[in-house]
């Protein structure tokens, strides 16, 4: 395409002037992800001007068609198209460079500092100034609040017991906070543009997922040492970005979400694993074949479109994904590591808010949608669509607890993003819709350890997180803090209970 004289500024000075601040200077990535020709490779030029006029969907992309021209768009399409003159890496050397270990066990008391249940804590995260507190889930109080990396994303997560939790920052950040001491621990960087993190069920692993480098980086949870880097690619070669990665307790293994090669890859962190075959078996049953006999063997699951949004049953036996691009999900039984059904999902399901719960004798799975204003209920057991629950615009979150009768699913898209409607688990019906604050987008709902409270987040520098009676569904109590996204119990997220997102 030739660009008119219209274009005062050059291409990199377009960059920077409205795209640095998100994607970093060196387009590397921050808040935003990284603005690179293999990053972008799944995104066609004409669909990328798309976005950069009119934003992007479930994301914090503004669009910016009232401030630059089409000739502007296309110079900033070519630019982020165009190789960077070396291809960034954060390798081992990088990030062995930026380990920083703060406190050694041995330096850190047992005992809590503060009066409270342990396991009825909740983290806050508060996006306005990059900060997040430590909530006492009986009195809704605060009890610490602590400066954060920039950008947290992924959910924090908690180690088995509930004493630590791991912090994932979009740039690569990782941090291990001590609840007890009210004391970050550890920081290294894993990456470049990282997704989030998973702890082993047996607390002694923690593994990243980074959009780049391409990787999956493994981590001594005791105090993120580096253990070992996977490559992402394919058995031809073709490299990935990786979406999110999981952890299964039952199976003793990480579940990793690939967003570029039609692939899903289990990883056992298990003393003794099963060796895995790594290439054409002549006899499984006596292993007559290529097998990786070592720790954190690679399994690799081929399917035959890509999945970039996962949702796993109660005993993780089944992995239910959908690609970003795709009109329907799939289903993946991890045991026999393969795709068993199809889902009728349209639009753009949010899989990995989802959660289950007993209806009329049958596990169903309910999931928000990220493009259309519904909810859609899918029979675990023959993976058919019950109903589609009609709501006030796209929601992404969704949350219930096994002790609540109702299901909460905010409409985080649209003009209706400050309403979030109650679904009750019987009748697959909206009993209640709530708008706590006018105008104000309100998401993300999250329950205390015996589900007699649900907390409630309002998206504003000047929000609160609201606690409401789980069974009257009226407001106790209003906590002002500076733009709260997600909250996470300790009980809940280390019980994996019903109704949380895993």
């Amino acid at each position: 395409m030739l660009l008119s004289f219209a274009v005062t500024a050059s291409p990199e000075k377009l960059y920077q002037k409205n795209c640095a601040s998100c994607h970093a200077p060196n387009r590397l990535g921050a808040m935003g992800p990284a603005l690179l020709p293999g990053n972008l490779k799944r995104l066609k030029k004409n669909e990328a001007m798309d976005v950069i006029r009119q934003g992007r969907l479930a994301t914090q992309m503004p669009g910016f068609a009232d401030k630059l021209t089409d000739e502007q768009v296309a110079a900033l399409v070519e630019y982020i198209y165009t190789p960077l003159p070396e291809s960034p890496s954060w390798g081992e050397v990088e990030i062995t460079a930026s380990h920083k270990l703060h406190y050694r066990q041995s330096e850190l008391s047992d005992t809590p500092v503060f009066e409270a249940d342990p396991l009825n804590l909740f983290i806050v995260v508060e996006l306005g100034d990059h900060h997040a507190t430590v909530l006492d889930g009986d009195r809704f109080e605060p009890i610490h609040r602590f400066e954060t990396h920039f950008a947290l994303h992924g959910g924090p997560k908690y180690s088995p017991g509930g004493r630590y939790v791991y912090f994932a920052s979009r740039d690569g950040w990782i941090s291990k906070f001590d609840m007890y001491n009210l004391k970050t621990v550890a920081e290294v960087r894993a990456g470049i543009n990282t997704r989030n993190l998973a702890v082993s069920a047996d607390g002694r692993y923690v593994m990243v997922g980074n959009y780049l480098p391409h990787t999956l980086v493994l981590f001594d949870a005791r105090d993120l040492s580096l253990i070992k880097i996977f490559d992402v690619k394919d058995k031809s070669g073709r490299s990935s970005r990786v979406s999110a990665v999981y952890t299964a307790p039952p199976r003793g293994s990480f579940v990793a979400a690939l967003k570029d090669v039609k692939e899903v890859w289990e990883i056992s962190y298990l003393d003794e694993p099963e060796p895995v075959a790594t290439g054409y078996m002549h006899d499984y049953r006596y292993e007559e074949g290529y097998m990786d006999r070592g720790p954190f063997p690679l399994r690799r699951i081929v399917l035959d479109d890509y999945l970039d949004d996962f949702f796993f049953d109660q005993d993780y036996k089944h992995l239910i994904g959908a690609a970003r691009n795709a009109n329907n999900g799939q289903v993946v039984n991890l045991i026999v590591g393969r795709k068993i059904a199809e889902i009728d999902l349209q639009g753009l399901p949010h899989l990995g808010s989802g959660i289950s719960w007993e209806y009329q004798g049958r596990r169903v799975l309910a999931t928000p949608n990220l493009k259309k204003g519904e909810v859609s209920i899918i029979d675990m057991q023959n993976w058919k669509t019950i109903k589609r629950i009609k709501t006030g615009g796209p929601g992404f979150f969704m949350r219930s607890h096994k002790n609540s009768p109702y299901a909460w699913v905010d409409v985080f898209f649209g003009p209706n993003h400050d309403q979030v409607h109650i679904i009750d688990k019987a009748t697959l019906e909206i009993v209640k819709t709530l708008k706590p604050a006018p105008g104000k987008t309100a998401a993300h709902v999250e329950f205390d350890r015996d589900g007699q409270h649900a907390l409630l987040s309002i998206w504003d520098e000047e929000g609160y997180v609201i606690v409401y009676d789980a069974k009257t569904l009226e407001e106790v109590k209003r906590l002002p803090m500076n733009k709260p996204s997600g909250k996470y119990n300790v009980y809940n997220k280390t019980r994996y209970t019903e109704g949380t997102s895993h």
